[in-house]
């Protein structure tokens, strides 16, 4: 009966150019496909290529009919497995050569309605799950691949839009905060289904994946901002800088990615011996870092900033390192630059997934019984913590004060170093301590 119903479905489909016969004929094959239940009806209702004559058919997408169109995909992909996909995949030899279904679902993965996105996403994440190798090998080769590259600079023109926004001066207060939320809330949809794609836990996906939002989002974004490399001309902000980077920790996160991120960080404070002991590291996980520390020598001796300073990637003194990288942005007289940078620090430093070297070249878990990972350079925590809390006491008794939201974060970060480093504050920053103290109590009526 399921060959006889497709078959004629397929008939009307190529005689008929009307949305109103074929809206309801989607509707109608989306209801069948939904309420099979039995491996039989499955396998021979994607057999005999019927469904991929109904999917690849060239419809004239208008009012609702995309609506019915992808539901009817959203259908199919529902009912795909080991033993079914093969039904609906075109190979050659050992290769896929074409997969309809993944094919005409991606021409709708920036459809500006927000259910019909919600449902390729959902299709694309049905078919990751099927844990087929010939999937993935396609999938993941150019040119089908070039649906991670465009969803990661989505992501990126959404986080430079986001800027634009907070530096918005014409808008007024109300509207701006709207604006900010929804576009806050479409990047982490986006985050989330990145981290959806990690989920699914295969390699050459991940991999895929990781490297996209490293080439295209993150080392764009960071290299500039730490000194490292030529600026490639964008205008995000250091505070939004740091914020983007900080969001993909928080949501995508992953060993990959943690690794990577604190390499690149870290690499301005890392001596030849730490460098040599990570590119000993046979650890699948340490992998993608490794292979950025390489790269970052090339970029550091390229770029013009660091032309003629053969060794700016040695130990400095100490007043050279608070010039250079994070420690520059941590140093800021700029408050919120200053948060943000720590702020992503404290991510790097309390993630469970990251090297332990890296882990210790930060010290902040276990401050108070920290070893240097190298007896030059130290943990930067370690070795910068007086200066440290002294600037965020310098930020908390300012005259006049910064802003409400401002003194919270700095009161939360000063407490959270106090209580990390386990002992008290130096003579300096205890006076200053004091200061505060005095001028909180006068300002009590």
């Amino acid at each position: 009966m399921e060959y006889q119903v497709l078959a004629e479905f397929v008939r009307v489909l190529k005689i008929s150019k009307n949305s109103r016969i074929e809206a309801p004929l989607l509707q109608y094959l989306s209801i069948m496909i939904q309420n099979m239940n039995s491996d039989h009806s499955i396998y021979y209702c994607f057999s005999n290529d019927y469904i991929n004559n109904i999917i690849g058919h060239k419809f004239e997408f208008g009012g609702d009919l995309a609506l019915y169109y992808v539901s009817f995909l959203r259908a199919v992909s529902n009912k795909l497995n080991k033993d079914t996909v093969c039904l609906l995949l075109k190979v050659y030899g050992d290769s896929v050569v074409s997969f309809p279904l993944y094919n005409e679902a991606l021409k709708f993965a920036h459809h500006g309605e927000k259910m019909i996105q919600t449902a390729i996403r959902a299709l694309t994440l049905s078919i990751y799950n099927v844990s087929d190798d010939m999937i993935y090998q396609y999938i993941t080769t150019p040119p089908v691949s070039k649906y991670f590259s465009d969803l990661v600079s989505s992501l990126s023109n959404q986080f430079f839009h986001l800027d634009a926004l907070v530096h918005a001066t014409e808008m007024r207060t109300n509207q701006k905060r709207k604006e900010l939320l929804l576009e806050t809330d479409k990047i982490v949809d986006d985050l989330y289904y990145f981290n959806d794609m990690l989920g699914v836990g295969q390699s050459r996906l991940s991999t895929v994946v990781i490297e996209n939002l490293l080439r295209i989002l993150i080392f764009p974004i960071l290299l500039p901002l730490l000194q490292l490399g030529q600026s490639n001309g964008s205008n995000l902000s250091a505070v939004t800088s740091f914020y983007t980077v900080s969001c993909l920790l928080q949501v995508i996160g992953g060993k990959g990615m943690f690794n990577s991120v604190a390499g690149v960080i870290l690499y301005p404070y890392m001596t030849s011996s730490v460098r040599d002991a990570i590119e000993r590291d046979s650890t699948e996980s340490i992998n993608h870092a490794k292979s950025i520390l390489s790269e970052m020598g090339k970029v550091v001796l390229s770029s013009p900033e660091t032309e003629g300073a053969e060794n700016s990637s040695l130990p400095r003194d100490t007043a050279s390192n608070k010039r250079s990288g994070i420690l520059a942005h941590v140093f800021s007289d700029n408050p919120s630059l200053s948060l943000a940078s720590l702020f992503l620090l404290f991510i790097l430093a309390e993630a469970k997934d990251l090297h332990p070297l890296l882990a210790q070249m930060i010290g902040l878990n276990g401050m108070q019984n920290m070893i240097a990972v190298d007896g030059n350079i130290g943990n930067l925590l370690v070795k910068y913590m007086d200066q440290i809390l002294n600037a965020l006491l310098k930020v908390l008794a300012s005259q006049p004060p910064f802003s409400i939201l401002i003194q919270w974060h700095t009161g939360w970060f000063l407490r959270k170093l106090l209580i990390l480093q386990g002992k008290g504050l130096g003579d300096h920053n205890f006076k200053l301590l004091n200061f505060l103290w005095t001028v909180l109590i006068s300002a009590i009526p």
